[in-house]
């Protein structure tokens, strides 16, 4: 009976038998061919970590005929990627947005993109070099270029296509997968048709993978030289080249942050592992900590704050981004405004701007709105334009007399004066009522208007008191009476006790798509702030009266402000897309995005099928097979004796890792997101698609191995040239688009 009881494993294994548990794996993984116990006892004595006798630069072991190999697949890279890539010869897509930014930067003219600007400096690199003079406005879909060297700004993002496939390639090569099997990666990835469509473009989603693989490469890479021999000039060079390459990254899109959290988590556990390290002394783990803080954190940082500089620099004139920013960040931009008086008095002619949304200037306009009141429109309008102008009087009641600002004392405006604001262009007064606003038709808020005529006086409902609400700490009288740029003030209005307020909604196109402004009588207190942002000269003020202008701020300010304003327009991106997709459906490549159609020719973003899915099976069997060796390991199996399965589960753990970093965050998101968001992710999965083949096939002879693997590549190449219309842009008959509708969600057209 006892004879068929397992028994469990102790907790400790005997000594004369070797060990390895999971949290000994590596992240990622290295070559295990270790020096002898005696050169591995000394080089542990100065922190060195096990190494091998003959070590080639990052661990890559890659013959002359791999080279060779490696040439002729990039060169049907090349083929597949650049093939045709002057057709069509119109806007496809986000070359709309992307297309258009490349122009503003030649134009030097100020934009506001949600992404970092790496990937479209380079893009405007190649059009700037091809003669490229801004003109052509990128303005729609489907508008033929011209006068636009739209090949060679394509020529970018495909040639970074291409060059992600030999980085697939080392990179498997280096975490000592076969030849064959980097061979089969690099193929899938040649044929994968949603990333060659996604490089053929004026886009910046190829770019992000490229240094993506790229950051992947390098940082194994410096692992294995981190196990071979610790602050050598190769174990730094490769070092400096991940933080480097984590610095390009991020620099393309915020996804890149993504990439950072894969490298971090994987540092992280190095570190932790060598603190358990005993014959490695704490003054030998702070030098590693400091120079991984230093080389993974403060590289990419530099690297990411001087692409800034660079699109600062460039972009020096005012442009249609100037609304996003702040008053002080646009006085950097072209001709900043002139100094302005200091002092706001009765009969001063001033422009006043809201303080928290951007949103600009109190603003009307000989437009009336086309229900309500019907009165004239009041609304923000972010640029500066003469129906900005006011003019501040005194509020007069029941036949009060004007008071004469131009012979009289001059009366300065203080906490709870009461004021009208003159519209000076249609010398009509600020106004509300009980009449609900057009568009937040809701019973707290109260229409605002321009209403009156010349040589009326006004009635009640002009009438507004002015309540400060703060000043600038280096100007006390701020605080006490209306100073221009530097006092936040509310104006309350005398009947009805609602404030003026703005917030981010916008009219329709009666109202010029202007920011809305009302009076609300439950108004929050950000959205009812204002200051003063010019005053002309009064004319009982002396001609030496103090002047004041905003304070020019410096690369920090701007960039920090640029950051917040990047964060809080991409979260804002909620509406929904026709062609917009979430998360879950990704894997399964439920559906794609229409990129062109014309003339019964479609570029549709669609994955290869057969690459897609079989990487998705990849990602769904290694959490299977991790699962089941954890429950065997809990019932006393040791199958983590066995150096092969610590081998491919640390190389398959280590692209699970990036895989579920690269597609779990976004989950979280609120925002727009499409399938393109998925090939970062996407690139993890091939990857350990071919490990697993890597591992499947370990035991057969490479002849038979290699010959699986072909057979692989075929379906591949079939299957990428069964959706290669969609691709190139290829005319099809609609048998060949009911073919080629696998799955119902797939909306191509004909």
């Amino acid at each position: 009976m006892a004879a068929n009881v397992r028994v469990r494993r102790p907790a400790t294994p005997p000594p004369s038998l070797p060990h390895i548990v999971p949290s000994s794996h590596n992240y990622p993984p290295v070559r295990q061919d270790h020096l002898s116990a005696d050169e591995r006892r000394e080089a542990a004595s100065k922190g060195y970590g096990p190494g091998r006798r003959s070590h080639s630069p990052g661990g890559l072991n890659i013959t002359s005929g791999e080279w060779k190999l490696l040439a002729v697949v990039l060169l049907i890279a090349i083929g597949v990627r650049m093939f045709r890539i002057s057709k069509p010869d119109s806007v496809v897509f986000d070359e709309v947005h992307f297309g258009k930014f490349a122009a503003r930067y030649i134009k030097t003219r100020y934009f506001v993109d949600v992404h970092p600007p790496l990937a479209k400096l380079l893009i405007t690199a190649a059009a700037f070099i091809s003669g490229f003079n801004g003109d052509f406005d990128f303005k729609e879909i489907g508008k033929v270029f011209e006068n636009a060297p739209y090949v060679a700004m394509r020529m970018v993002p495909a040639t970074f296509g291409v060059a992600t496939v030999p980085i697939a390639y080392l990179t498997l090569r280096a975490l000592d997968c076969r030849a064959t099997t980097a061979l089969l990666a690099s193929i899938f990835l040649t044929f994968e048709n949603g990333l060659v469509t996604q490089s053929r473009h004026i886009l910046l989603d190829s770019p992000l993978v490229f240094f993506t693989a790229l950051t992947v490469f390098f940082f194994v890479g410096f692992s294995n030289e981190d196990k071979k021999e610790p602050f050598t000039e190769q174990w730094w060079t490769w070092l400096i080249l991940t933080g480097l390459s984590l610095g390009a990254v991020v620099s393309c899109k915020w996804v890149g942050l993504f990439t950072i959290a894969t490298v971090g988590v994987c540092t992280i556990l190095q570190l932790w592992l060598l603190l358990g390290d005993l014959r490695v002394s704490p003054r030998m783990w702070a030098r590693h900590f400091f120079a991984r803080a230093v080389c993974l954190i403060l590289i990419p940082i530099l690297f990411y704050m001087t692409m800034f500089q660079l699109h600062f620099l460039i972009l020096g004139s005012s442009g249609e981004g100037d609304a996003f920013m702040s008053s002080e960040f646009r006085q950097t931009l072209g001709h900043g405004m002139e100094d302005t008086y200091a002092d706001v008095a009765l009969g001063s002619d001033i422009t006043i701007r809201h303080l928290n949304t951007q949103g600009g200037y109190l603003h009307s306009h000989a437009h009336n709105y086309p229900g309500g009141s019907s009165q004239q429109q009041i609304t923000l309008y972010p640029h500066r334009d003469d129906n900005n102008l006011w003019r501040v009087i005194n509020a007069t009641v029941d036949g009060y007399e004007q008071y004469d600002y131009e012979h009289k004392p001059i009366v300065y405006i203080d906490h709870g004066s009461r004021i009208k604001l003159r519209h000076i262009v249609t010398d009509k007064a600020l106004h509300s009522h009980e009449v609900r606003p057009p568009v937040s038709d809701v019973d707290f808020q109260n229409e605002v208007s321009a209403y009156g005529m010349t040589g009326f006086v006004g009635d009640i409902n002009d009438d507004w008191v002015v309540e400060i609400e703060k000043g600038d700490s280096s100007d006390k009288e701020s605080s006490k009476r209306l100073r221009t740029l530097r006092t936040h003030f509310k104006l309350r209005h005398l009947n009805s006790g609602c404030y003026l307020f703005s917030h981010k909604v916008k009219l329709p196109e009666w109202g010029f798509e202007q920011q809305e402004v009302t009076c609300n009588k439950n108004a929050v207190k950000a959205n009812s702030l204002w200051y003063v942002e010019t005053a002309a000269k009064h004319p009982q003020l002396p001609t030496n009266a103090a002047k004041i202008n905003y304070k020019i701020p410096g690369f920090l300010s701007k960039f920090w402000e640029l950051q917040g304003v990047m964060w809080t327009t991409n979260a804002g991106l909620t509406d929904r897309h026709m062609y917009d997709s979430r998360p879950l459906t990704w894997p399964r490549l439920r559906r794609g995005i229409n990129f062109w159609v014309k003339d019964h020719r479609q570029i549709y973003l669609i994955g290869n099928p057969f690459v897609w899915w079989s990487s998705t099976a990849s990602v769904i069997t290694y959490m299977i097979v991790r699962g089941f060796l954890l429950l065997r390991a809990k019932r006393g199996y040791r199958d983590f004796d066995n150096t092969k399965v610590v081998k491919y589960d640390s190389l398959c753990g280590f692209l699970f890792v990036g895989y579920c970093m690269h597609y779990f965050p976004f989950f979280l998101m609120g925002r727009q997101l499409f399938l393109h968001h998925y090939f970062p992710a996407l690139y993890f999965a091939i990857l350990l698609n071919c490990a697993i083949f890597d591992l499947a096939t370990s035991t057969l002879r490479p002849k038979i191995r290699l010959q699986i693997a072909a057979v692989l590549m075929m379906i591949a190449v079939i299957t990428y040239s069964k959706f290669s219309s969609l691709t190139y842009g290829d005319p099809w008959t609609k048998q060949k688009c009911t073919n080629a509708q696998w799955v119902k969600t797939w909306d191509f057209a004909w």
